[in-house]
This record gives C-alpha cells, sequence and structure tokens, in this order.
C-alpha cells in the first residue's frame, strides 16, 4: 500500500495513496503503521483523502493500530471520509471508538 508520511509539530500524518483499501493491502498499511509506533509515533492522523472504498479486513487493521497505540497513551484521529466510509464505520459502530474529523485542522485540534 501507498502511503506518503509528514511530520507536522509532533504529529504524524499519514495519507493514504490507494483509491482501495482491501485485504490486499490491510496488512501491509498495518505493519507500516505499527513500525512508526514502534519508532515512537504517538499522535497519529490518518487521512482517508484519496481513498474511495475499505473493506472488513481494512477496519481490522485499523481497529489492530488503534489496540496497540492505547496502552502507549498515544491517540488517533481519522479524517476526511467520504460519506460511504463514515457510513460504514457507523453501521459498524467503530464511530463511536474512533475519533473522525472532517479536516486536518480539527484533527490537530484534538493533539
Amino acid at each position: 500500500m501507498d502511503i506518503t508520511k509528514q511530520n507536522i509539530n509532533d504529529v504524524l500524518l499519514i495519507t493514504i495513496e490507494d483509491k482501495d483499501a482491501n485485504l490486499s493491502k490491510s496488512e501491509h498499511f498495518k505493519e507500516q503503521v505499527l513500525n512508526e509506533i514502534t519508532l515512537g509515533a504517538r499522535k497519529l492522523i490518518v487521512s482517508f483523502e484519496r481513498v474511495e472504498y475499505i473493506d472488513s479486513s481494512f477496519l481490522g487493521a485499523m481497529v489492530a493500530i488503534l489496540k496497540n497505540l492505547l496502552p502507549q497513551d498515544g491517540k488517533l484521529v481519522l479524517i476526511e471520509l467520504n460519506s460511504d466510509i463514515n457510513n460504514l464505520f457507523e453501521l459498524t459502530r467503530l464511530d463511536k471508538i474512533f475519533d473522525l474529523k472532517d479536516s486536518l485542522e480539527t484533527a490537530l485540534k484534538e493533539f
């Protein structure tokens, strides 16, 4: 999975560059983000700006990332989800677990 990383102060912004976030990409994405956490990242924002579709395996990867980050006093904010992806988070009630924001500016205020 192609991602770009940008540090904004002490917050790591990870932008998913692929249109589809699915089974074939979820494990690699999870490994990339967990590696960043291992290297010390504790404040993460993941941008879904370019993502048009995610599947359940990718949701599972996001849950695994959050489960790894929370015990280390970390915070994860997801931004720029399209309406279909946002609806999926609501249907699975993951919107109660994840911090979903519209924009980078509103996400940065969470830290």
